[in-house]
């Protein structure tokens, strides 16, 4: 199996697991995410009507961006923006640079975005996007100009109103920057509202860089209040070591745990007295990955990366990509608690195996939903044009966070449903009541 964390496979890994399930069933991911869906809507009871209006992606494009590449050849590049819904709000979601990237992944995204909002209660909706692509083999002026090339192929479809994006795998404040200078450029404005995760210099939101993985800290300690956890004496596994994996290092050794295993797309490593997250923090600001963590650390790699997710400790945080915990090997987990800092982590099979082990799992449409919330903040301070300091950012955050935590855990005890169940019945209400109070205009 891949060990997907980044831009490329770990061969050996992909040996030493039984691939032919992995690859089946990553490649239903959204049906995957249908099937969350099902489950909740059952139990809600909901009509064939309600479900019709909020189930499917209303918009699916996919697009050729021709782009000239350094040595003057053009190169051909395709790419997705799905709108799953604006019954809430406009459509917000990243968009993602990877060369796996599917329209069946980007639907399933958007589809997970729609209900993460929801279940947060931002008014917003659900959206992604995707070009098929290596980033790491392009030059920088190659990167903007596919950057830019996207915007302006799509130019049609976003909007501060319509559809929001934001960063996601591979991509950062800089694509975003150029990607806002290209609406703006188009429009002859300022429109710093179009899109999220800007530098601050452009209108990004203090507090932005580490809000998903504060977001699933904040749902962490709560988790750990409901378990009787001691956060102090805990231990805790890290998949994947990029922006969230590397602040959730950081914040959960900040809060008392102790961080025993850590991986990226280069390997994994583990430590039983504890790694110091920033010290693989500044080992990756260097050679831009974990590569070689062992030379400069006590820790040791392991052979297998996947096996990570198989250690004996109280936490674990997948923060890679989706379908890491298959039916394959969620026999094998042994955590406590599983925060699902990253999307769609387990495959529904999976799900079932780690909820009937007796494990806690705080589900993605709620755990990560923290980069979306200071998305939205963002949103809100450059339609004000007035921003606010970090403090107040996490404040916010903290209070909508752990309020939509407890809301979920709340109707997990009433409904007697895992915490995944839990957080689609109340997403799906949601969306189900602003889909029926908006009515079909024909």
């Amino acid at each position: 199996m891949a060990y997907l964390s980044g831009l490329k496979e770990d061969k050996m890994t992909k040996e030493a697991f039984d691939s032919s399930v992995h690859e089946r069933e990553k490649l239903n991911t959204f049906d995957n995410a249908l099937k969350q869906f099902d489950i909740a809507a059952k139990i809600l009871n909901i009509s064939e009507n309600q479900i019709a209006m909020i189930k499917e992606p209303r918009r699916i494009t996919e697009v050729k961006l021709p782009v000239r590449m350094d040595d003057g050849s053009i190169k051909i590049f395709t790419a997705y923006r799905v709108q799953h819904s604006v019954a809430r709000g406009p459509a917000k979601g990243g968009i993602r640079f990877h060369p796996d990237v599917t329209v069946d992944e980007v639907k399933a995204l958007a589809f997970w975005m729609t209900y993460k909002c929801a279940v947060v209660g931002i008014p917003m909706s659900g959206g992604k996007g995707g070009v098929v692509v290596d980033p790491s083999k392009l030059s920088k002026s190659e990167l903007e100009r596919l950057s830019r090339r996207y915007f302006a192929e799509l130019l049609d479809l976003f909007g501060e109103n319509k559809d929001v994006p934001a960063p996601d795998v591979n991509t950062n404040p800089q694509i975003m920057g150029w990607m806002m200078d290209t609406y703006s450029m188009h429009h002859q404005q300022y429109l710093p509202g179009v899109i999220t995760g800007k530098p601050l210099e452009i209108g990004g939101s203090a507090g932005r860089a580490s809000a998903t993985a504060q977001g699933m800290v904040f749902c962490v300690r709560e988790a750990a209040k409901h378990l009787k956890i001691d956060l102090k004496s805990s231990t805790v596994a890290i998949q994947g070591y990029g922006n969230a994996g590397s602040f959730a290092a950081k914040l959960l050794h900040e809060d008392g745990c102790k961080i025993v295993a850590i991986s990226d797309i280069d390997g994994a490593f583990y430590d039983e007295n504890g790694i110091l997250p920033e010290e693989a923090i500044k080992h990756v600001a260097k050679n831009k990955t974990l590569k070689g963590f062992e030379k400069v650390s006590k820790a040791k790699r392991m052979d297998d990366p996947m096996e990570l997710l198989e250690l004996d400790v109280d936490i674990l945080v997948p923060a890679a990509l989706e379908n890491q915990i298959t039916k394959e090997n969620a026999k094998r987990v042994k955590a406590k608690l599983i925060a699902e800092c990253a999307n769609g982590p387990l495959t529904p099979k999976a799900d079932e195996t780690v909820t009937r082990n007796g494990i806690f799992i705080i589900p993605d449409i709620l755990c990560n939903a923290g980069g979306v919330t200071v998305s939205y903040l963002e949103w809100v301070q450059n339609r004000m044009g007035y921003y606010w300091a970090e403090e107040r950012v996490l404040e916010d955050l903290e209070r909508i966070i752990t309020n939509s935590f407890k809301t979920v855990l709340e109707t997990s005890l009433e409904y007697k449903v895992n915490m995944r169940v839990a957080a689609f019945i109340v997403a799906i209400s949601r969306v189900t009541k602003a889909a029926e109070i908006r009515g079909l205009y024909a």
